[in-house]
């Protein structure tokens, strides 16, 4: 199964994703920040990362989306740039705005509204994965 890096703050979300994940037989690592996400894509080199957006700021996921996605060749992160992402937040709770992937402005391949059914989770964590192109 595959190797997924979750980056959120709060510790309720990341043990709950874990347990889901897991049970579905994926191994799953954690951060708790965005520094220490992007730290953890160059050791871990997940197959997939669920990411918060509001963490130290409220947009410290977009962020971490556009320097792991940024088409820039001398980038750090260049050589990860095609691990997807799965946006997992309540942004949407929180502002009227209304937020979708786009390759420019919000390079991840899914966004999903917290909270999430767990067979949900799996179901769109597999589909994100099988959509996977190296």
């Amino acid at each position: 199964m595959a190797k997924i890096l979750v980056i959120d703050d709060d510790p309720d979300i990341v043990d709950a994703v874990r347990m889901t994940l897991e049970s579905a037989g994926h191994t799953v690592v954690a951060a708790r920040s965005g520094k220490e996400g992007l730290a953890m894509v160059e050791q871990v080199q997940p197959d997939l990362i669920v990411l918060d957006v509001m963490m130290e700021t409220h947009t410290e996921g977009f962020q971490i989306a556009l320097k792991l996605h940024s088409p820039d060749p001398t980038s750090k992160f260049a050589a990860y740039k095609n691990i997807p992402i799965l946006m997992l937040t309540a942004i949407h709770s929180t502002t009227p705005l209304r937020f979708e992937p786009d390759i420019d402005y919000l390079p991840v391949e899914l966004f999903v509204d917290k909270p999430i059914d767990p067979d949900d989770l799996i179901r769109k964590v597999d589909w994100v994965l099988s959509r996977e192109t190296v």
